[in-house]
């Protein structure tokens, strides 16, 4: 069987930059859904991110989403690449990266000080609950924060 390359297999990830970008929209009962490419490393040049602390990123950002005021209903999914580079974020409407900039800076300004209990890292709760690793989180989302506090409309593209 031959199969036809997806999209995001014709993305240049040999001069893609940390930022946020749009990966697609789909059309799903009625709702349009944007999925946002939430690109923390430079895929290929920058070691990737940890698994404990992708995995910590993922209950925080996750949690923070589900309760935020003005997001929570429009979150449809949060969750890591395979590559570890960066999360897919998947929202309810027709928005571009500069819509959610705001979200994604107090999200990570969240992530990047958040002290206590890791969300949902139970037995009960969560399938490898002891494979976190909040202080690397941590580390991350401040590093992630000082790209978006800076980030201009060329990390909110993808590069040919």
């Amino acid at each position: 069987m031959e199969f036809q390359k997806i999209p995001s297999f014709t993305v240049n990830h040999l001069v893609l930059l940390p930022g946020i970008y749009i990966s697609r929209q789909d059309s799903l009962e009625g709702h349009l859904l944007t999925t946002f490419d939430v690109r923390m490393k430079a895929p290929n040049r920058e070691p990737a991110l940890s698994g404990q602390a992708a995995h910590t990123l993922e209950h925080l950002e996750a949690t923070f989403l589900r309760n935020h005021p003005l997001w929570r209903e429009r979150t449809v999914y949060w969750g890591p690449m395979g590559c570890l580079t960066g999360f897919y974020l998947i929202l309810k409407g027709d928005l571009k990266p500069m819509d959610i900039l705001p979200l994604m800076q107090e999200t990570y300004r969240f992530m990047s000080s958040y002290q206590g209990e890791i969300p949902g890292a139970t037995p009960r709760d969560c399938g490898n609950y002891t494979y976190q690793d909040l202080p690397a989180a941590r580390a991350e989302a401040s590093s992630f924060l000082r790209v978006l506090e800076n980030l201009g409309a060329d990390r909110m593209v993808y590069p040919q």
